[in-house]
């Protein structure tokens, strides 16, 4: 397995551990995703060294998305975040893809986000994970005839890094509305791009699998109709 980082090797380091007590094989390889020149560079080593790509992941984390109203938002803003969310996925995939349309066989999962569907503050950061599901549909739809299926995980809040700034009342809200009453770990939507991974899926592609612990179902049943009658989802 190739572990590719930007910046971090520690973090890197600590993945490829994790993967080798688990019993598998792993080495970290440093490459910007965004930069067309150094994707080919890391796809041309890895498949020189280990003949194909079985499963590509795209999962490369881009800074903080600009929040706030549309009418304040530079427009330097706003196509940095897009770019960011899509220059990685199309160089990684343009290149993946050609090696396994050679196989006629892949799996491609796009890490996107549940931000897609938030409709106020966000307007970066939702148009640009909008942009990868549709973008993931669309690869699914042209590399279907070749036997490579690509599905996309959007992941909800989860308790990372990104999100350890949350307050209290906020984590207690994403609890009050997860299957799991506490925001989803990294492992937990980790263990759902391994299913989507695995040859077990290959019947699906071109899907948006949210990974957000029932948060969209629950916040529909907390704050929906229903809870404003006085009544709940699923009751007469």
């Amino acid at each position: 397995m190739i572990v590719n980082y930007l910046s971090n090797s520690e973090a890197a380091a600590v993945v490829v551990k994790d993967i080798e007590s688990a019993g598998g094989t792993a080495q970290a390889v440093r490459a910007d995703v965004c930069d067309a020149g150094q994707v080919g560079t890391l796809v041309d080593g890895v498949l020189a060294e280990h003949g194909r790509v079985d499963v590509l992941v795209c999962n490369a984390n881009t800074a903080a998305p600009p929040y706030g109203a549309f009418a304040s938002l530079p427009w330097e803003s706003f196509a940095a975040k897009l770019t960011g969310e899509l220059a990685g996925v199309y160089f990684l995939t343009q290149r993946v893809l050609a090696a396994m349309r050679e196989r006629r066989a892949g799996r491609i999962v796009y890490v996107s986000s549940t931000a897609a569907d938030v409709i106020t503050g966000s307007i970066a950061h939702s148009t640009a994970t909008a942009a990868l599901n549709t973008f993931s549909r669309q690869i699914a739809a042209e590399a279907a005839r070749y036997g490579v299926a690509a599905n996309t995980v959007a992941s909800g809040a989860a308790n990372t890094d990104a999100t350890a700034f949350f307050p209290d009342a906020i984590r207690q809200y994403f609890g009050e509305r997860s299957v799991h009453g506490r925001l989803p770990e990294p492992e937990d939507v980790g263990r759902l791009i391994a299913l989507v991974a695995d040859d077990g899926f290959a019947g699906a592609t071109g899907q948006v699998i949210r990974a957000d612990d029932g948060f969209n179902l629950l916040t529909q049943q907390l704050d929906g109709p229903a809870a404003r009658f006085g009544g709940s989802a699923g009751q007469d």
